[in-house]
């Protein structure tokens, strides 16, 4: 596991970005899985007064301070803005999560001087993850790719 991706999982206070009204939608799924296993999350969408009980935030810039790093897990169109509106907030600890991944992100990242985790899925590394994501866990150590 590389040290950056080490980092991020040794933070303790993360915001998702993008959870939703869906419940089958990413955001959502990391949401619960990292507040199962000990985080201290925190729901971002503009759309959203709380997320399974707990208060939802409008922006990433409500967070500041209060975070240690952000998970991004929306449109790749938006990414982009998500990435300034976290390095605006002081935000640096980045997660890009799959499907979120755009040119326009990556330029804007480097312009920034930050450098997010991408192409990892969060569950692969953070606690004890359940279902699929355990086998795909195991496979990675067992081929050396993790």
């Amino acid at each position: 596991m590389d040290q950056k991706i080490k980092d991020f999982v040794a933070l303790k206070r993360i915001a998702v970005v993008g959870v939703s009204r869906n419940e089958q939608k990413m955001g959502n799924a990391i949401y619960t899985e990292l507040k199962e296993n000990g985080y201290e999350v925190y729901g971002v969408n503009p759309q959203l007064s709380e997320i399974k009980g707990d208060k939802c935030f409008a922006s990433i810039s409500d967070l500041a301070g209060k975070v240690d790093g952000a998970l991004i897990a929306v449109s790749p169109q938006s990414s982009a803005q998500v990435i300034r509106d976290a390095v605006s907030a002081g935000i640096t600890k980045i997660w890009l999560n799959q499907g979120s991944q755009s040119v326009e992100a990556s330029k804007v990242s480097r312009e920034l001087g930050v450098s997010p985790i991408e192409g990892k899925c969060i569950f692969m590394y953070a606690g004890g993850v359940k279902s699929v994501h355990g086998f795909h866990r195991f496979i990675a150590k067992l081929i050396g790719q993790y």
